[in-house]
């Protein structure tokens, strides 16, 4: 709960706070390196700190929490930190890295706003603080206690059991256990994150969707090449799809992520674009390993059928789900060779599918294209908490609702994706 005494003041500063907030999270990404080395070890995306999407996402998280105080003052945003939490405890955080978060972060809004941080204003955003990593630390202490381990235990070494080119760009990598420690179960549309050793030492961990469900033994997920295209490729990606065989081992966590399907019986709708096949992927095989009859209507857009990720996998479980339809949208023209029920050309379009009643929906894919479908759901009468996205990498969705009014069913966010 906002206290009265900080409320006033929150408002007050909010706007100068929210001016600045980006360039405050980049002074304090660039401090708390170098105060701590150590966290650039296992902890943070660096490519996402050489572009500039971490510092967004952390600006749009604190402006948001902070607005939402200010809305009601007595709740906080649940959705907001919901993703936030599963995204930490994927790569266990410990509370005691949020005193160190805190002691930068609180030296980069003095070093940006100067003479702006009076006694009174630091006291209110200390507290704003505390809200936040209270809640996230009790969050994460639930998740974590749910599985059985502490932050430090939630690391397990698996070895590479296959290893399939998927696409020219898309490689999966099924997972074999190599202990004899109990196999947590993942939820349909959970991910891992994978610590991979860099050539300089450093291990960088990457979030990844399983596309398949347990079978006790095994974990599974898709790795989609960063090319450059003008900027740095992507470090990780293209180590594991070029430089990691089968018989060589990776560190992973166990399975996390918010956003996986409701069990509640209604219809299923997934709504993807690209390597936004991956969650859905995992969903489908977990439906089609329960027995579900289920109504499912799987919608997918992508360059072309070469490109269409899993594409095998995905198909042989919509057919194995009773009644299940599928529709794909390709941007090079409507030429399939697959057994679906509609193939269209150009981007996905709604209008030329009908959709169940009372159905739950889950998009994933590139932020337009998951805004665009969601909107395009929204006109169609479908209630926004009916909606589920998830979002690979920060989630910058978040920092969009400062300057574009979005309902509140927004804060649900999903699972990234290195």
């Amino acid at each position: 709960m906002l206290s009265d005494r900080s409320r006033p003041v929150i408002e007050a500063t909010l706007p100068v706070v929210a001016d600045n907030i980006q360039e405050i999270a980049t002074r304090f990404y660039a401090h708390l390196f170098g105060e701590h080395p150590e966290l650039g070890d296992g902890v943070f995306n660096r490519g996402n700190q050489a572009e500039g999407s971490q510092q967004t996402a952390l600006a749009g998280s604190v402006a948001v929490f902070a607005s939402a105080l200010l809305k009601d003052p007595e709740q906080t945003p649940g959705h907001l930190l919901s993703r936030i939490a599963h995204k930490h405890a994927s790569l266990g955080i410990a509370p005691a890295q949020y005193d160190v978060v805190h002691d930068n972060l609180f030296w980069a809004i003095a070093d940006v706003l100067g003479k702006a941080v009076t006694p009174e204003v630091a006291a209110a955003w200390d507290e704003v603080y505390w809200l936040m990593a209270y809640a996230l630390v009790n969050q994460e202490r639930g998740l974590y206690s749910a599985r059985g381990v502490r932050p430090e235990t939630v690391w397990r070494e698996w070895e590479v059991a296959e290893k399939v080119q998927e696409t020219p760009d898309v490689v999966t990598f099924r997972m074999r256990r190599i202990d004899d420690r109990l196999v947590k179960t993942s939820l349909p549309g959970q991910y891992v994150t994978v610590q991979v050793p860099m050539p300089d030492g450093v291990r960088q961990p990457r979030q990844y969707s399983l596309t398949r469900a347990d079978d006790g033994e095994h974990r599974q997920f898709a790795v989609k090449r960063v090319r450059g295209n003008g900027q740095p490729a992507g470090e990780v990606s293209n180590l594991l799809v070029d430089k990691v065989q089968v018989g060589d081992r990776l560190t992973m966590s166990l399975p996390f992520g918010d956003v996986v399907l409701d069990d509640s019986g209604r219809p299923v709708v997934f709504a993807s674009a690209g390597i936004g096949i991956t969650p859905m992927a995992g969903m489908l095989s977990h439906l089609r390993t329960a027995g579900s009859h289920l109504p499912v209507t799987l919608l997918h857009a992508d360059v072309d059928e070469e490109s269409f990720a899993l594409r095998g996998q995905v198909l042989d479980d919509v057919r194995a789900l009773p009644g299940a339809t599928v529709h794909v949208w390709y941007e090079r023209g409507a030429e399939s060779t697959l057994p679906v029920d509609g193939v269209h050309a150009g981007m996905m379009d709604l209008a030329d599918v009908e959709l169940p009643s009372g159905a739950g929906y889950y998009l994933c894919g590139p932020l337009p294209f998951m805004q665009a479908v969601r909107s395009a759901l929204i006109d169609r009468g479908v209630a926004p908490r009916d909606i589920q996205y998830e979002v690979f990498g920060p989630d910058l969705w978040q920092a969009d609702l400062l300057t574009e009014p979005t309902p509140d069913s927004a804060f649900r966010d999903g699972a990234p994706q290195g």
